[in-house]
């Protein structure tokens, strides 16, 4: 079987020549050794440092005293915030902005030909992918790295908060003697801002003088492999990035690998086909150190995961933690479950019950904070004083984050790209706001992801009662590759499909600012607008509620 490491080799590795010397440019191949640590880097310099897993890592680097520099297309918060801390941000990608840098970071985004790269090929720099700097921040701290493919900035953010607000009081309770890691300040490198217990945003990224890093892993081109975390975590495994694995075999490999790589504890979500295939193909070793969580209320992991007759023993066989009387009240969006512990894991020689209230709604976040009450519970945290401290957790930014209210019309906003994270998110915007009609202003990310999902993005739109689709964000990708590939094939998809109204609902439109005016055109007092995308589609929330003040003002 080709491993997701060889097809990467063989379909993601790219190269340009500058001289005779080809420059190769591959995100899995690992850049540092055992023995390389922070100081071996000396001054670094980071290629799209605007972007949200870059800016994080610089940020990391400058609190631990490393000399940073970056460049970057064009100034945006992240660069901002940056300048702001005395790193040099140059705009503009040219060859003499790495001047001087010892080692250089690039993202999966950065091609071979990038002016800096060819530059610092020829200076001799050290070339890395920004997951060598991740892996080298990790190897130096008890490493919690969180995958899948949804969900991994909620839940990272989660355990930071828990982590940064309890874990003080956690340290002081001595609960366990297993707890070996100072739970207090941790480091953190997550690929968004967090809101904080008062609202106020707090950066993604933190160098903390505790024993924690909590990290998100991203899979997206297989670099995650390289991460040798103490807690490996997989929210779920949805196939997604078929443009680099090809298809949902490989996908799931990868995580095999992920999880294999784990020192301790791997922590996964059953709920899903992908991660439910995830757990028949761990090596026993690796499955008697997993603990699943599920919302089944029913029935064992191995007949939750189709383990029996597979020939494990069942020693083998992964712990289980179920998430029981799952709801959410209309209106306030308020979500309360229990955690049903399994004897053992709490410190407690029977099952043990915990109850969980968060405000951040939906299933999937029940989900989230059971992983993350799980993982803290594992780091020696008594898990009732995680379950009281994840319900001050007000939610990672752009995580269905209420952003105003304007002529009676409430604007939300929310980072959902996948078909299933947006029918999740449709599904809690239902639930909390039953009275209300849901509009939404959709720009998909990525040709590659519209192309593999136009028929269930169409389906998950379906549960809105009014859509915009802007045009698709290319982040790394270019339309002439995707010639066919527009914004319009998913309205076509929709055409079959029953919708009340069956005509009309959903339109295309030819930009952002287009598309929020027809939205905020269809608008009605009491309804609600969402912006949903991984793009530039949070920047219409603004937009629109200007919009909609100046409609407000008009009718006065």
């Amino acid at each position: 079987m080709l491993s997701p490491s060889n097809l990467a080799s063989k379909e993601r590795i790219v190269q340009s020549t500058t001289g005779s010397e080809p420059i190769v440019l591959d995100p899995t191949k690992a850049a540092f050794g055992p023995s390389d640590t922070l100081d071996s880097l000396g001054p670094t310099h980071f290629i799209g440092i605007g972007g949200a897993g870059m800016s994080v890592l610089a940020e990391m680097l400058n609190e631990e005293g490393v000399a940073v520099s970056g460049s970057d297309r064009e100034a945006n918060a992240k660069t901002d915030r940056l300048t702001a801390l005395g790193i040099k941000v140059h705009f503009g990608q040219r060859s003499g902005n790495v001047n001087g840098a010892h080692t250089v970071v690039y993202s999966s985004a950065i091609k071979p030909d990038n002016p800096e790269i060819v530059a610092a090929a020829r200076a001799g720099a050290h070339i890395v992918h920004r997951s060598d700097i991740l892996a080298l921040l990790m190897a130096s701290k008890c490493a919690v790295s969180v995958a899948g493919a949804h969900g991994k900035t909620t839940t990272s953010s989660l355990i930071s908060h828990i982590l940064v607000n309890a874990g003080a009081e956690a340290d002081a309770q001595a609960r366990s003697e297993k707890q070996t890691a100072r739970l207090a300040d941790p480091s953190y490198a997550i690929g968004g801002s967090i809101q904080g217990p008062d609202g106020a945003a707090i950066d993604g990224g933190h160098a903390g003088s505790g024993d924690v890093l909590v990290a998100e892993a991203d899979e997206s081109d297989g670099s995650f492999e390289k991460y040798r975390p103490q807690f490996a975590l997989i929210t779920n495994a949805e196939a997604d990035h078929l443009d680099h694995y090809g298809d949902a075999e490989h996908y799931q490999q990868a995580f095999v690998e992920y999880a294999g790589h784990a020192k301790g504890y791997v922590i996964m979500s059953v709920d899903d086909k992908g991660a439910q295939a995830i757990v028949r193909r761990l090596p026993s070793e690796v499955a008697s150190r997993t603990i699943c969580y599920t919302t089944d209320p029913s029935g064992d992991v191995a007949q939750i995961a189709g383990l029996h007759g597979m020939g494990a023993d069942e020693g083998a066989h992964p712990k289980l933690v179920r998430i029981l009387a799952e709801q959410e009240s209309a209106g306030d969006g308020t979500e309360r479950f229990t955690i049903e512990l399994p004897a053992g894991l709490a410190g407690c020689s029977e099952q043990h019950r915990v109850p969980v209230t968060l405000r951040i709604p939906g299933i999937h976040n029940a989900r989230n904070a059971t992983a993350a009450i799980i993982v803290t519970t594992l780091l020696g945290m008594d898990p009732v004083l995680a379950a009281r401290t994840a319900a001050t957790f007000r939610g990672a930014s752009r995580r269905f984050e209420v952003n105003g209210v304007a002529d009676g019309v409430t604007l939300v906003d929310d980072y959902a790209h996948h078909p299933t994270e947006i029918a999740a998110l449709l599904d809690a915007a239902r639930r909390r706001y039953p009275d209300s009609a849901i509009r939404v202003l959709f720009q998909p990310h990525l040709f590659s992801r519209t192309k593999f999902f136009i028929d269930r993005f169409a389906a998950a739109l379906s549960k809105a009662d009014d859509v915009v689709v802007v045009p698709i964000y290319p982040a790394r990708e270019r339309q002439e590759d995707f010639p066919t590939i527009t914004s319009q094939v998913i309205v076509d998809a929709a055409g079959s499909l029953h919708h009340e109204p069956s005509q009309g609902w959903i339109v295309a439109s030819h930009d952002l600012r287009d598309g929020a005016e027809t939205l905020v055109r269809h608008s009605h007092p009491g309804d609600v607008l969402i912006t949903v995308g991984a793009g530039d589609v949070t920047t219409m929330d603004d937009v629109m509620l200007e919009m909609l003040k100046a409609r407000a003002g008009e009718s006065r």
